[in-house]
């Protein structure tokens, strides 16, 4: 049993392993069943997924791989640890690990690229059968600051100018294109997208053209945000809301990331004007009016920091203490009446002239229009 790809690689580089992938060369499922804990079968692959004691296991056996045609997955059958190693996308991935012993296994190269910190192919239609590789070049590249190797960043300019993104479906792009912008620093990777011209791959108006303005969003944003999606929509602000609403359902993004992308990358620049005339509190939640926090964030950082920090560290935690079953139980019908209320009152307890719950109702009835 071995030890392999990033694993072994992050530990000669001296770091903690992320990924744990084990290769056997016999029956996987029957380690992954005898490892116990919560055990996942990929039956496309013959591969297992083990959950136990707060790591998880990507189990498989070594296999040989073949691709019916450029993009497509590949087709599988055992193979030797030796073949393995040869199908992975860079040297610094095709180093083994014994789990028994500790001897290393390595295709040639790998530990000298390793040791020089560089990526490079291990065949000349590396990129083609499997395009997906070349967000995996962006992503080591940036993280681990490596030199691409000339031959091999030659052969991704000619996948990527040939068309050779258009042969793989856009979910498994979009998953690529997620996992990027979930790096430790994503404006570092979306600039290595560029880099690469794979940005403009996806969409043409897709790019981030404003590092320092991604850095002062991020910065913006609070912990419960979503840096990739906030990354991402700085990225996409050059796609047209509706061309980036269609890009983004072909690339497989859920209803709630292609929304937020969405709103934030095409809604900022209206939101930094409204938030830069606001001064009371209740201006500044007006002029948000439910926005989630990745475009707060972005209008904050296109010129409207101030009322943006505001809003984000202190603001939005405002609750009232009434909701709209108060009302109706004051006597509001059913209707419009109801959110006026309960805006005027959420306003009035932003500015400080409603405190408690008995203020608030009164605020909400002054303007449903009834009675206190």
């Amino acid at each position: 049993m071995w030890l392999v790809g990033g694993a072994v690689r992050d530990l000669l580089l001296g770091g903690a392993p992320v990924d744990l992938d084990l290769v056997v060369e016999d029956d996987a499922g029957a380690l992954a069943t005898a490892l116990g804990g919560d055990v996942r079968v990929h039956d496309r692959f013959g591969t297992s997924t083990v959950r136990l004691d707060g790591f998880t296991y990507d189990i498989a056996r070594t296999r040989r791989e073949t691709y019916a045609h450029p993009g497509a997955l590949p087709d599988v059958e055992p193979a030797p640890l030796a073949e393995d190693l040869l199908r992975r996308d860079f040297t610094v991935n095709a180093i083994a690990l014994a789990l028994a012993g500790g001897e290393l296994t390595a295709v040639p190269g790998a530990l000298d690229d390793l040791d020089a910190r560089q990526l490079r192919v291990l065949h000349d239609e590396s990129f083609i059968d499997d395009p997906t590789r070349l967000f995996r070049l962006v992503r080591y590249a940036t993280r681990f600051g490596f030199e691409i190797e000339p031959h091999t960043r030659s052969l991704a300019d000619a996948a990527i100018s040939g068309g050779a993104l258009g042969t793989v479906s856009g979910p498994r792009v979009g998953a690529e294109l997620r996992l990027l912008a979930r790096e430790p620093d994503p404006v570092r990777a979306l600039r290595g997208l560029h880099e690469l011209a794979l940005d403009t791959a996806i969409h043409p108006g897709f790019g981030l053209g404003d590092e320092e303005l991604a850095r002062r969003a991020l910065a913006l944003l609070p912990e419960d945000g979503g840096g990739d999606r906030l990354a991402l929509a700085v990225a996409a602000r050059g796609v047209p809301a509706p061309e980036l609403t269609a890009l983004l359902h072909s690339l497989g993004f859920d209803a709630e990331d292609r929304d937020a992308i969405v709103i934030a990358a095409s809604g900022a620049e209206d939101a930094a004007r409204g938030l830069a005339a606001a001064r009371a509190p209740s201006e500044i939640a007006a002029a948000i009016g439910g926005a989630p926090p990745e475009l707060v964030a972005l209008a904050g950082a296109l010129g409207a920091e101030p009322q943006a920090r505001r809003w984000l560290d202190q603001l939005r935690h405002v609750r009232l203490e009434i909701d709209g079953r108060d009302l109706l139980a004051a006597g509001v019908p059913e209707g419009p009446a109801i959110g006026r209320g309960l805006r005027a009152a959420l306003a009035a307890k932003l500015d400080r002239r409603a405190s408690g719950r008995e203020q608030e109702l009164a605020e909400a009835l002054r303007a449903a229009g009834g009675r206190r």
